[in-house]
């Protein structure tokens, strides 16, 4: 039976980071799952499931992992040491577990790629752009991270964590809550920063003021260059968003995902085409000793 191509794009440190934290919550690292062999366990069994859950739930049949490389590696944080500076160090039994997955991962066929300095949200954006304008077919992105949202268009969607459920977000529901482009997503988040990234935004250029500014004037460099003539709704922030134009510019390049990667316009779309091959899975996992269903 025929099926249209699906690609299936995953945030590799977004997934396991959370299928870690979801299982380790109020344990100490001595009470976490480990195999017979003392190799931690707790965030694989949950990175596989879910994994083919999402495999046979979307009908997928192209898919690749993206992983970080490390902080002090990304192009960020060559040229602002001050991103991502407050991110805590991983537990060691979440990097044992990254080092275990990207070796199972391999050894059940599944592309990865890591790409030194770009980022996993680097990689996504490159290989969904890639897709959009080759296959020009579905592709899904599967993370909870909201600055990917600027990747949005008639072929991509992000399944995001709703409450209890998972939805297919889509540009249409993201022109439908925000009124504005994807592409646009870039400059709110420059007003706005991103406390997690240790992005500053433009200090006192809140939630409330962002969207609605980048909405009326829709990008920043339109609205720095109309500070003069600001519609009067908006003087409260005025003085604010001239002290914070220098910092709001800076802001935009660390938020703005990198699409142009050469190595990834070099990748044949087709070499990301995966079937399950059950067999090998189950060795795999039988060695992990995991028990998930396919």
């Amino acid at each position: 039976m025929w099926q249209q191509e699906k690609l299936l794009l995953i945030d590799g440190f977004n997934l396991l980071s959370r299928s870690y934290f979801a299982t380790a919550y109020n344990k100490t690292e001595d009470q976490l799952t480990r195999n017979s062999s003392g190799l931690y366990t707790n965030a694989l069994r949950v990175f596989f499931q879910k994994m083919y859950n999402l495999i046979k739930q979307h009908g997928i049949t192209h898919i690749a992992i993206a992983w970080d490389v490390k902080r002090e590696e990304t192009d960020r944080r060559q040229a602002h040491d001050f991103y991502k500076a407050n991110r805590n160090e991983l537990p060691p039994a979440l990097i044992q577990q990254y080092e275990t997955l990207t070796k199972a991962l391999d050894q059940i066929g599944m592309i990865q790629f890591v790409i030194a300095p770009h980022e996993a949200d680097d990689i996504i954006g490159a290989l969904s752009h890639k897709w959009s304008l080759e296959k020009e077919k579905p592709c899904l992105i599967y993370s909870n991270d909201k600055d990917l949202l600027q990747l949005l268009n008639s072929f991509t969607s992000q399944i995001m964590a709703q409450k209890r459920q998972e939805l297919v977000y889509t540009v249409e529901h993201f022109e439908a809550e925000y009124g504005i482009q994807p592409s646009q997503w870039i400059d709110v988040k420059a007003l706005l920063g991103d406390s997690s990234d240790n992005i500053p935004g433009c200090p006192g250029v809140g939630a409330k003021s962002a969207l609605p500014l980048i909405q009326q004037y829709e990008t920043i460099e339109q609205l720095f260059n109309q500070l003069d003539v600001l519609d009067t709704k908006f003087n409260r922030y005025k003085k604010k968003l001239t002290a914070g134009e220098a910092s709001a510019f800076m802001s935009k390049e660390l938020v703005t995902i990198n699409r142009n990667i050469p190595k990834i316009e070099a990748v044949n779309l087709n070499e990301l085409l995966h079937e399950v091959d059950e067999r090998m899975v189950r060795e795999t996992m039988d060695e992990l000793e995991l028990r998930i269903k396919l």
